[in-house]
C-alpha cells in the first residue's frame, strides 16, 4: 500500500508541473531546384538542422509555455554552389502571432533577405555563439532576435529593444568579418543593414510603438468590444502617415502594409461607412503600393 501511495503521488506532483517549452516552432523548408550534381544531395540535411538549432536553442530568458511558442516558416532557395560547398541563397521568413480571445493567428511579420552566402560542408556543426562569427548559424540568430523583438513590440510597448540590440550586435559581427551581405550601406536599403538600422533609430520609435497598439488593443480587443479596436486601428494608421512623412526610408512601412493590407482591409469592413471612407483615404496615402485591395473599403 505504501508503494502504491508512494506512486501515485509522484504522478500527480509530475502531473501538476508546468512544462515549458523553446521559443520557436519554426519549420525550414529548402528548394534545392537551381543547383544541380550528385555532391550537393546531401544539402537537404539542411532543413532538419536548422529546424534543431532553432527550436531547441534557448533564445531568451523567459519561459514560454507550448502554445506560446513563435510560429514561423523559412524559406531557403538556393541559387548557387561551388566545389567547396559554399553555397548563395535567398531566405524568406514568416511568423504568425496568436490574436487573443481567439483561435486565431494574425501574420505578425514577413522579411526577405536575397543575399546570403554560407559554407555548408558535410557533417557541419551548427554551435550557437553569439560572440563569434559564423556565416550560417549568425544569420539565423540575426532574423530570430529580430523576430523576437517584432514579438515582443506586439505585447509591450518597445518591449523589443533586448532583442534588435542582440540583432545588431550579430550584424557588426558579420560586418567586421567582411562576409557577404553584411556590409554597411548608405540611404534606404532594403538589407541587414537597413533593416536594424531602422530598427533601432528613435525616429522610428513611433511605427514600432503603433505595431503595439494595432496588436494590442486593435486586434486583441476585437471581440470584446470592436468599435472601441477599430478606432484604435484609424489611430494607428493616422499616427503611421503622420511618421513616414516625418523620416526619409519606407522600409520599416513597406514590412508592416506588405504583412498587414489584407488583415486591415478585412477588420475594418465592419466599421461604419464615415470610417471606412475616412481609413481609406489615409491607407491611400500611407501604402499607395496597395490602393487596389482598399477600393473595398468604399463599398
Amino acid at each position: 500500500m505504501k508503494f502504491l501511495f508512494l506512486s501515485v503521488t509522484i504522478v500527480l506532483l509530475a502531473a501538476s508541473e508546468t512544462v515549458y517549452a523553446q521559443e520557436f516552432n519554426c519549420d525550414v523548408n529548402l528548394n534545392t531546384r537551381q543547383i544541380s550534381g550528385s555532391a550537393y544531395e546531401y544539402v537537404t540535411e539542411l532543413e532538419g538542422d536548422l529546424e534543431s538549432y532553432i527550436n531547441e536553442n534557448r533564445w531568451t530568458d523567459d519561459r514560454f509555455e507550448e502554445h506560446e511558442r513563435i510560429r514561423c516558416q523559412i524559406q531557403i532557395v538556393l541559387t548557387g554552389a561551388d566545389d567547396q560547398f559554399n553555397y548563395t541563397a535567398e531566405a524568406f521568413f514568416s511568423i504568425r502571432r496568436p490574436i487573443y480571445n481567439t483561435i486565431q493567428e494574425s501574420s505578425m511579420v514577413v522579411l526577405t533577405d536575397n543575399n546570403w552566402a554560407f559554407s555548408y560542408p558535410r557533417n557541419k556543426n551548427l554551435i550557437f555563439d553569439e560572440l563569434q562569427f559564423d556565416d550560417l548559424a549568425s544569420f539565423i540568430d540575426f532574423y530570430m532576435y529580430v523576430i523576437l523583438g517584432y514579438d515582443y513590440d506586439s505585447f509591450a510597448r518597445l518591449g523589443g529593444n533586448r532583442y534588435f540590440t542582440k540583432a545588431q550586435d550579430i550584424f557588426e559581427l558579420g560586418r567586421n568579418s567582411n562576409a557577404p551581405g553584411w556590409g554597411r550601406s548608405i540611404g534606404a536599403q532594403r538589407n541587414r543593414n537597413g533593416l536594424i538600422s531602422d530598427l533601432q533609430n528613435p525616429n522610428y520609435r513611433p511605427l514600432r510603438e503603433a505595431n503595439y497598439r494595432y496588436h494590442r488593443f486593435g486586434l486583441d480587443q476585437f471581440t470584446m468590444n470592436s468599435r472601441a479596436s477599430i478606432e484604435e486601428v484609424v489611430e494607428v494608421i493616422r499616427s503611421l502617415e503622420e511618421t513616414k512623412r516625418r523620416t526619409s526610408n519606407n522600409y520599416l512601412f513597406d514590412i508592416f502594409f506588405d504583412t498587414k493590407y489584407n488583415e486591415i482591409v478585412a477588420l475594418l469592413q465592419t466599421a461604419d461607412v464615415q470610417t471606412r471612407l475616412e481609413a481609406y483615404n489615409l491607407l491611400r496615402s500611407v501604402d499607395p503600393a496597395h490602393s487596389s485591395a482598399y477600393e473595398r473599403l468604399q463599398n
